[in-house]
């Protein structure tokens, strides 16, 4: 579970990106250049899943660590894969809240 502080200190620093998707989307954590974002969409979202971003490239990862679409090169792929493995309970915890479009909880990044 996030802090409180850690979580509003983060949301302060949390930019949103709108990357095409015609909608502003939160960032959620980042890492090493990662950046992951979470959005809810019901027609395009059937898997709980989240978007990294690294140096221009973009991947739909599962929370399960899959990438459903998309690339990355293979380290950023590497860190973003342990980071689900890490934080997978968190990571279908925000996809249950933006599901509800409820706020969704910054999750700390990687060791």
């Amino acid at each position: 579970m996030v802090s409180p502080i850690w979580a509003r200190i983060w949301h302060d620093q949390a930019p949103c990106r709108h990357f095409g998707y015609g909608r502003a989307v939160q960032s959620i954590s980042a890492f090493y250049g990662v950046v992951i974002y979470m959005y809810w969409n019901e027609r395009d979202h059937p898997v709980a899943h989240f978007h990294a971003y690294y140096a221009g490239r973009r991947a739909s990862v599962s929370a399960d660590g899959v990438v459903l679409a998309g690339s990355l090169e293979p380290r950023a792929l590497a860190f973003v894969q342990e980071w689900a493995r890490l934080r997978h309970d968190e990571i279908v915890a925000d996809w249950e809240r933006a599901r509800r479009n409820e706020p969704l909880l910054a999750i700390p990044p990687l060791p």
